[in-house]
């Protein structure tokens, strides 16, 4: 008799992805500056560590939000306390404001159809949940997260089915590929509930177009399915072309409120990346369908944010000033330490997606494999971790089409080990042309040597069968 169940015995948790690999090995030699200097140098977290300072000075400047204190009185035993699902009412209006600033305040948010969660992991698991039954399918388009692998099929059973994407056009969604994901859907007998889509995009660091967006609301209008939009790096966009969120694209094509389009078109969120913070774990929802958002609720049980996270970050999400200088100073850091690793790359002779958002990079190093394979990818990958001792997701991870794309964060770190991270890209890369240079030279040396043989042997053999006539 079994005694576990199959769901703790089976493998598809995805965590042997090379994506988890890779850290496993940091873990295992992680760099420190002075203890390890030699350590593998984590480049495969997409966290931001750059606005630290901000949020520091914040609480210093505000200890009564970080006491759990109202106007010098403590509030600690009423946040102690159980606090029902909903959340509480302040955090989720200054969540609400918060989505609106960065997003322009072009489009507004309604408290009443926000859900929260522990993060958007279990956001997105959570609306999988809600719309979808075991067997059924979600379309993503490639290169996707490795982790929805895990967030979205482990536990609730559902598939996914990939939108094939190419650098052909800057990995962008078209049609055509749109409508064979469907097909292929079909012909595995998958009945096909949505398309869930990040945006900015997890991996690529780029921001969807509005042709895109609008490709993807018509889509979805068209099959009567539904679209998920993950925009948990809307506050990351650094450069032109700037964030579009999806409720937008709603808004701009007059779709009634709560006609069946604007009720199948849900937005996951979370501060993991724009404030920096995802040990907190707050995650949200916003769905304009109220069976969903009501459904949710319920399950948000299983993931509550606690009641002094939100009391705390209530109180500096309704700081405009603070919010207003962040959002500002983020975006700055965050061009700036961009440009720092594409310039490092570039002095590799490497380049890059041209991107605008997000904490990473897709890079392209397809030059670099010794063949145009998968196999060739992971041999680069392993020299890059092993060797180079810096840890890097390989497309494979993120189901990319195309061998030798890799994704790399730059804002988990301090700019030193970003510049040591590329001094030791840009020495390999020199040891590899080295290598192969000398490889062709001796090659070279080969053909010459085999050639004055020949030449030899060929002036040997015509002066031999000269002889008899000349005698």
């Amino acid at each position: 008799m079994k005694l576990l169940s199959g769901k703790a015995s089976c493998n598809s948790h995805g965590q042997d992805s090379s994506y988890f690999l890779g850290w496993e090995e940091y873990e295992n030699n992680p760099y420190d500056e002075i203890k390890n200097p030699k350590g593998i140098i984590q480049m495969g977290l997409a966290e931001n560590q750059l606005c630290f300072d901000l949020l520091e000075s914040w609480l210093e400047k505000n200890p009564d939000a970080a006491s759990f204190k109202r106007e010098g009185q403590s509030i600690f035993r009423e946040l102690a306390l159980f606090q029902d699902y909903h959340g509480l009412p302040a955090f989720k209006k200054a969540m609400v404001e918060f989505m609106s600033e960065i997003r322009g305040n072009r489009v507004t948010f309604d408290p009443n159809h926000l859900v929260l969660t522990a993060g958007a992991t279990s956001a997105n698991e959570t609306l999988i949940f809600c719309l979808a039954e075991p067997g059924e399918a979600f379309l993503l388009p490639t290169p996707y997260y490795p982790g929805f692998d895990r967030d979205l099929k482990w536990r609730t059973g559902a598939e996914i089915v990939p939108i094939q994407c190419t650098s052909s056009n800057g990995f962008q969604i078209t049609e055509a590929a749109l409508e064979q994901a469907y097909q292929d859907a079909e012909n595995r007998n998958l009945r096909v509930k949505g398309v869930l889509v990040t945006n900015p995009s997890n991996p690529l660091g780029t921001t969807m177009t509005w042709n895109e967006l609008n490709l993807l609301v018509s889509f979805i209008e068209a099959k009567g399915i539904h679209l998920i939009s993950d925009e948990i790096y809307s506050g990351t966009v650094f450069t032109s072309p700037g964030f579009v969120s999806l409720m937008e694209v709603l808004k701009e094509r007059h779709f009634e409120k709560f006609s069946e389009v604007w009720k199948r078109v849900h937005v996951v969120y979370s501060l993991s990346k724009d404030l920096g913070l995802p040990g907190f774990r707050i995650g949200a929802i916003y769905s304009n369908d109220e069976m969903v958002v009501a459904a949710a609720t319920k399950m948000s049980s299983f993931g509550l944010v606690s009641s002094q996270t939100q009391y705390l970050l209530s109180a500096m999400l309704s700081d405009k000033k603070f919010t207003k200088k962040y959002i500002s100073e983020n975006q700055k850091r965050l061009k700036q330490r961009h440009k720092l690793l594409v310039s490092g790359l570039h002095k590799a002779g490497i380049s890059c997606l041209q991107g605008n958002a997000g904490l990473f990079s897709w890079v392209d190093m397809r030059h670099l494999l010794r063949s145009n394979d998968f196999e060739s990818e992971m041999e680069l990958w392993k020299k890059i971790v092993y060797d180079v001792k810096l840890n890097i997701s390989p497309g494979s991870s993120c189901h990319c089409t195309e061998p030798g794309w890799f994704r790399v964060c730059f804002a988990n770190m301090s700019e030193d080990t970003l510049e040591l991270a590329m001094q030791r890209l840009n020495a390999f890369v020199a040891e590899m042309s080295s290598a192969a240079a000398h490889g062709r030279s001796n090659h070279q040396s080969v053909k010459n040597s085999r050639k004055k043989s020949l030449t030899k042997w060929v002036f040997r053999l015509s002066f031999d069968d000269r002889q008899p006539e000349e005698r």
